[in-house]
């Protein structure tokens, strides 16, 4: 009975270590005829995402590295989900990053990237993207390039729309 203890939590331990190693990464990008500082207050005023972000529909929190956040996603066709991801990196007209986890360790999480680069004035590139690790990838890997791919996308055509509609009225 020990024994197949013991070769049950050494299968869980390496189907575990195995699935941190697993990744899969979701990768958009989209050219925007906008400044850095106007993408990025888009990207920031989380108040505002209900208004025009078909993907994200609501964020809450502070815009500070290792604040946690409140998520709320809506792929199309899928039920939402919440979750409370802990921001890594911001550089403001640069870079946002958050990491969020399930609470069992190993199942599966999610760097979330967004990168503003600018290629000359008024004009950036956005790209939106995820690294995902863990168990659950193997499971769910087809949806994200199906369902999480398009809710990237159709954000990134909001971002663009809401950022280019903003210089055009200006």
């Amino acid at each position: 009975m020990i024994a197949a203890g013991v070769v049950a939590t050494a299968i869980v331990a390496g189907v575990i270590g195995w699935s941190k190693r697993k990744s899969k990464e979701v990768r958009t990008e989209i050219d925007i005829r906008a400044s850095d500082e106007r993408v990025w207050q888009i990207l920031t005023d989380f108040p505002n995402f209900v208004n025009w972000n078909p993907f994200i529909t609501k964020i809450s929190g502070d815009l500070k590295k290792h604040a946690r956040l409140k998520v709320r996603i809506q792929p199309q066709g899928e039920r939402g989900m919440t979750f409370r991801p802990i921001i890594l990196d911001v550089e403001p007209k640069r870079e946002l990053h958050w990491i969020g986890r399930l609470a069992v360790p190993g199942l599966f999480g999610g760097e979330h990237i967004f990168t503003i680069e600018p290629l000359g004035t008024d004009h950036v590139r956005f790209i939106h993207r995820e690294i995902f690790t863990g168990l659950f990838v193997l499971i769910y890997a087809r949806n994200f390039d199906t369902n999480i791919r398009q809710g990237f996308e159709d954000m990134n055509q909001a971002l663009k729309a809401k950022a280019e509609q903003s210089i055009s009225i200006s």
